[in-house]
């Protein structure tokens, strides 16, 4: 069974988002939650908020064992940008891009994970 939890337009850079997001792909959650804590970036706080909505949607929607639960996907994708401008000399505008990303995090059972498809076999053609 999987869990998920989302955050729309959060005040962050995608590429910055998902360097955290890469650290935890795969991990169990408290491994995952331990990583996150004592990381320095500011996407750590942003994405370790959604990994403790996701585990508390599990448990309390899925009735899912805290322990057993495992990070299976995170995406983090570029939202909009806010664009502003900042006052230059001689009357000129700087063209100042404020990026925003929306954060999509799953959770589930580690032993419940999904099985590779099997491709079917290639149908000869007649000649």
């Amino acid at each position: 069974m999987e869990t998920q939890a989302k955050l729309y337009s959060v005040r962050l850079s995608a590429q910055k988002g998902r360097l955290v997001a890469d650290q935890i792909r795969g991990l169990p959650v408290e491994r995952a939650l331990n990583i996150l804590a004592f990381s320095p970036k500011k996407g750590a706080r942003i994405i370790k908020k959604v990994l403790e909505s996701a585990i508390a949607n599990a448990e309390h929607n899925d009735g899912a064992d805290i322990d057993e639960l495992k990070v299976t996907r995170v995406l983090v994708e570029q939202a909009t940008t806010l664009k502003r401008f900042m006052a230059r000399a001689k009357g000129r505008g700087a063209k100042i891009s404020k990026p925003t990303c929306h954060v999509f995090l799953t959770v589930g059972d580690a032993e419940k994970a999904r099985a590779p498809v099997k491709a079917k076999p290639a149908v000869k053609a007649k000649s």
